[in-house]
């Protein structure tokens, strides 16, 4: 369940007062990271950066299920057979996803993993699967699955051949940990983006608040509105670009782990909350409800806003966002 995700364009201004933004991007967790930090000099700059970065390549070594040394990879090895003991920050992790599958009534859901690849996004599809096999799809797929044992700290996958992986939230929650272990370290402003899962605090050298560009995903040179980013996560993504289409109705690459059809009606979902790593795995949720019923649960969460543009580039926010058109 891969997210294609929209570059957010930033305002990255140059102070000429005693600090600067300094910038650097670079490929990790197999996608772009852009690390931005304010500081006095280069040197200190890039210090600091390089500790986001060693952050970044220590949450991927916890967290990846290609890593076959992973606490990932033992927990899925071991499906069906035996509960693994982890670490405590990969059981808080598997903790925090079964609660927000349990808030989104499953649309998020971490053993997604165990889906069946019946839907190809490469030009091979010349018809819808059946209905059979796309039951027979997810029929591994479920968090209710996931066994978890606080007092043993273990992790356990009921069915064998189940798995788990963090595609949906992985990146979120590595963009939360950089910016928290740079807070510690007295980085007093900065942005940890990665691929459109962004977290900003602090304001830019020049004292100018962080903005964040709301693009078309239809033409990324064209933006909706620009909106300050104060001290919170902003996570955009889309699927416009890996869909197919049978009668008419465009079936995107983001699938429902219940049912195991893609979602339709979204191209489109950019969520604003106090962190990256609930912003990741609500955005994914938002495409699976479609607008309606994305909505209506967003505005029942405090402090947890959205943009939507669906299929007709129509756009739709959440009750306390205005945005201003700058078209």
């Amino acid at each position: 369940m891969k997210k294609i995700l929209i570059i957010l364009v930033l305002f990255l201004s140059f102070s000429v007062f005693s600090q600067e933004n300094f910038k650097r991007t670079l490929k990790l967790m197999g996608t772009r990271f852009d690390i931005t930090v304010v500081a006095k000099s280069e040197k200190e700059a890039n210090y600091n950066i390089d500790l986001a970065i060693n952050e970044i390549v220590r949450i991927e070594k916890l967290i990846s299920s290609w890593d076959s040394a992973s606490q990932t990879s033992l927990i899925n090895i071991n499906a069906g057979i035996k509960p693994v003991k982890v670490a405590t920050e990969l059981f808080d992790l598997i903790e925090r996803s079964i609660a927000i599958s349990k808030l989104t009534n499953g649309a998020f859901d971490i053993s997604y993993a165990s889906m069946d690849r019946i839907w190809k996004y490469d030009g091979s599809m010349t018809e819808m699967p059946s209905e059979e096999k796309i039951s027979s799809s997810i029929k591994k797929v479920g968090y209710h699955n996931i066994i978890i044992d606080k007092k043993e700290q273990t992790v356990f996958l009921k069915l064998k051949g189940m798995k788990i992986g963090f595609g949906a939230i992985g990146k979120g929650y590595a963009a939360d940990k950089a910016k928290a272990l740079l807070i510690n370290k007295g980085v007093q402003s900065g942005i940890i983006n990665a691929s459109g899962d962004l977290n900003a605090w602090g304001k830019q050298g020049n004292g100018n608040d962080w903005m964040v560009a709301i693009t078309n995903p239809l033409n990324k040179e064209k933006a909706f509105s620009w909106l300050p980013v104060n001290d919170a996560a902003v996570v955009t993504s889309g699927n416009y670009e890996k869909f197919v289409k049978f009668n008419g109705t465009r079936y995107s690459h983001i699938i429902d782990p219940r049912t195991g059809y893609p979602s339709t009606g979204i191209i489109s979902v950019t969520i604003f909350t106090s962190n990256a790593e609930l912003a990741d795995a609500i955005s994914t949720s938002i495409f699976v409800m479609g607008v309606e019923t994305g909505l209506n649960f967003i505005n029942q969460l405090k402090g947890v806003e959205c943009i939507i543009v669906d299929e007709q580039n129509k756009i739709h926010t959440s009750k306390n966002i205005k945005l201003n058109n700058t078209n």
